[in-house]
This record gives structure tokens, C-alpha cells and sequence, in this order.
């Protein structure tokens, strides 16, 4: 295969994992999201009453 070609296809490759992590990422993120927003909300409300 050309050097060339190769190289554009490994890109390629690579450019869509980052993509298919990213979108795992939100994901998790999303799953988990509303009790870690909770959670620093009460961080805040804390520090705001002391």
C-alpha cells in the first residue's frame, strides 16, 4: 500500500476511537451526571451558609 494512503487511513482510524471515546465519555458523564451535580450543588450551598 502507498506510504501515503496508509498513513491517511491510520488517521482516519484514529480520528474516529477519539470520536467513539468522546461519545462514551458523555455517556458515562450523562449517566452519572445528575447525583455529581447534586452533590457540588450541597459543596456550594455549604460553603455560601458558613
Amino acid at each position: 500500500m502507498n506510504a501515503e494512503l496508509e498513513y491517511n487511513v491510520m488517521q482516519h482510524h484514529a480520528s474516529e476511537l477519539r470520536q467513539a471515546a468522546a461519545e462514551q465519555r458523555r455517556v458515562r458523564e450523562a449517566l452519572r451526571g445528575p447525583r455529581a451535580e447534586r452533590r457540588h450543588r450541597s459543596v456550594f450551598a455549604r460553603f455560601r451558609s458558613a
